[in-house]
């Protein structure tokens, strides 16, 4: 696949929490998006993206070792936080496509989201772990309501917040003209996917993340922006 990814600190905070994961060495690829305070959201994203690639560095693309991998991530960054008071209570999300040769393993834990667009239509791979988003699961309030509810940022499950950790993992079929979609909520909260689709329809894949980047800012940008795309080759 052919990988660009792109984040912007955005137009409110004083850092950017969010980090990339782009190993093509691996084809690993990855969003996470840090929480817990000024420094605990940022060591936590970047331990997150840089021990996964580590601890697979030597495994094969399978359901198993990826969702090993998030598990001992997931024990690595609770420690952490163990061990510094100011780090009490640092998670992050983490949203992971593993590189098969006729198939991608999906790994996610929180609120950043995978989407596929597959011969101009667009469909969302990633399962919200928030409050909103069980909200929307059963039928209490609908996606566009969700965007603006004031829990729409109270997640259910991140990684390295506790002991215990239940990703979702699954193998996602692809196909020559595909292009995945990995971002935080800094972005489709104010990009819809069918404007993803667009953009990805009418630019290249990094022109596409540009806009997607400059539109999310433009509607407010009150959080990190981050947006990774991967092409699979014609």
């Amino acid at each position: 696949m052919k990988v660009i990814s792109k984040t912007h600190i955005g137009n409110v905070r004083a850092s950017n929490q969010d980090s990339v994961l782009n190993e093509e060495s691996s084809r690993l690829y990855g969003v996470a998006d840090g929480m817990g305070g000024h420094n605990g959201g940022d060591i936590a994203s970047q331990m997150a993206v840089l021990m996964l690639p580590r601890i697979l560095e030597s495994m094969m693309p399978s359901e198993e070792n990826l969702h090993d991998g998030f598990q001992q991530v997931n024990a690595l960054i609770f420690e952490e936080q163990k061990k510094d008071a100011v780090l009490s209570g640092m998670g992050t999300t983490l949203t992971v496509l593993w590189e098969k040769e006729n198939s991608i393993v999906l790994g996610h834990i929180g609120d950043s989201r995978a989407y596929r667009m597959r011969k101009g239509k667009i469909e969302q791979l990633s399962t919200d772990h928030s409050v909103v988003g069980e909200m929307v699961r059963e039928g209490l309030i609908t996606e566009e309501q969700a965007l603006q509810h004031p829990y729409r940022n109270v997640i259910t499950q991140a990684v390295g917040t506790s002991e215990s950790l239940t990703p979702d993992i699954k193998t996602i079929e692809k196909q020559k003209g595909d292009k995945f979609v990995l971002c935080s909520d800094g972005l489709y909260e104010y990009v819809s996917k069918e404007e993803m689709c667009d953009l990805l329809m009418r630019f290249s894949p990094e022109d596409a993340a540009e806009q997607m980047i400059e539109k999310a800012l433009e509607e407010g940008g009150r959080d990190n922006v981050t947006v990774l795309i991967a092409e699979v080759a014609l």
